[in-house]
């Protein structure tokens, strides 16, 4: 077994340090109460902390699993102690559950972070990922406008842009359906933040890497121009909070990663790093391609422009030609998760390619319907 050397995340990726109004961010949440959904993840427990350093009256940590939710207390529990911290243990498609939950809170700001993720799991799971995405996407959204939530901040993913899974195609339905919420909301404001991959967070290349490199290799990768945009925890949750300081609402905002990274590279650059020589003490594996990945994200479709804001780190994606008839796109979303139950996953995998026509699978059971 290799001994492990700790390095520079940040360096590594040559990620800048995220600039920070906090004063702005700070006149937003200090003194509130604020919803964290999947509390408990890498993004969300981020949030949470980062959120703690300008004392807002309560966090309420909502997650579905329980040892990680307790730990996530525990830890932040010794930050500071004028934040009242609440755990919520509870699943978002809970709808009875999430609505006592806003009822007896009431929180002003909402930071939607639970979602599933892993890209080429969801490939056979196309009902359960809608389920969790977009259902409980919705769930939560429309108790928001009910309640009155003055700002709800969405974490969505560049895996939305021209989508090629079902992950990144339920995370764009999510998308529409916020939107559209927007536009009929006369009191809450929603905002949606898209970024890269997280280096290090569950499921990432990142500790997939140091766990292959630490036991002598091989380092597995599914192909030799397989690039993709990182960010580290921290910088992805400072912009998160800028956004949602900034945003009026209906914005969709993406944030300025850098040059995407091949992940050959970084694996060359994490065994450098551990003090070891690529390809002759840890060897590399082609593995090929999994379900649902392409070689390289995308920032924007076709119809897209990325704008400038004040923020030198964070772009404005303006859709070019924007035909949205919010009604409709509400009432068709809704329809379609009111069937979901009673579709075969053919069907299921057509209707969302009809609603997001850009969905195009890559390497997947599903590519014979594009």
């Amino acid at each position: 077994m290799i001994k492990e050397r700790k390095f520079q995340i940040a360096k590594l990726l040559e990620a800048p340090q995220a600039l920070l109004h906090k004063e702005q961010i700070s006149q937003q949440v200090a003194g509130k109460t604020i919803l964290v959904t999947g509390a408990a993840g890498s993004i969300g427990s981020e949030v949470a902390k980062q959120l703690l350093l300008y004392v807002p009256k309560k966090i309420l940590l909502l997650d579905v699993a329980e040892m990680p939710l307790n730990k996530l207390c525990l830890k932040l529990e010794g930050v500071q102690k004028a934040t009242q911290l609440i755990p919520c243990l509870g699943d978002i498609k809970d709808e009875k559950l999430m609505q006592d939950l806003f009822a007896t809170h009431q929180p002003e700001i909402v930071y939607h972070a639970a979602a599933n993720k892993h890209v080429p799991l969801l490939e056979g799971f196309p009902y359960q990922a809608l389920q969790n995405n977009v259902l409980g996407t919705k769930i939560i959204v429309d108790l928001a406008i009910a309640f009155q939530v003055k700002t709800f901040v969405f974490i969505s993913t560049d895996k939305a842009v021209n989508p090629s899974s079902i992950m990144g195609a339920s995370k764009r339905i999510a998308e529409q359906y916020i939107q559209a919420m927007n536009e009929i909301s006369a009191h809450s404001h929603f905002i949606i933040t898209r970024f890269g991959n997280v280096f290090g967070s569950s499921g990432s290349v990142g500790p997939i890497f140091s766990k292959q490199i630490k036991a002598g290799g091989p380092v597995t990768i599914t192909h030799p121009e397989m690039e993709r945009y990182f960010m580290t925890t921290t910088q992805a949750c400072e912009l998160v909070l800028e956004s949602g300081a900034m945003g009026i609402g209906g914005e969709i905002f993406m944030f300025d990663m850098g040059t995407s990274i091949r992940i050959v590279d970084l694996a060359y650059q994490m065994i450098s790093a551990a003090g070891l020589v690529p390809e002759k003490d840890i060897k590399i594996e082609w593995i090929g391609l999994r379900p649902g990945e392409k070689l390289q994200e995308d920032l924007t479709t076709v119809n897209d422009i990325l704008l400038e804001t004040n923020h030198p780190q964070i772009k404005r994606v303006q859709t070019l030609h924007k035909n949205l008839d919010a009604k409709q796109d509400i009432k068709e979303i809704n329809d379609f998760l009111f069937r979901l139950s009673t579709m075969q996953e053919i069907e299921i995998v057509r209707e969302m390619k009809r609603i997001v026509p850009e969905f195009k699978s890559n390497h997947s059971i599903h590519s014979a319907l594009d």
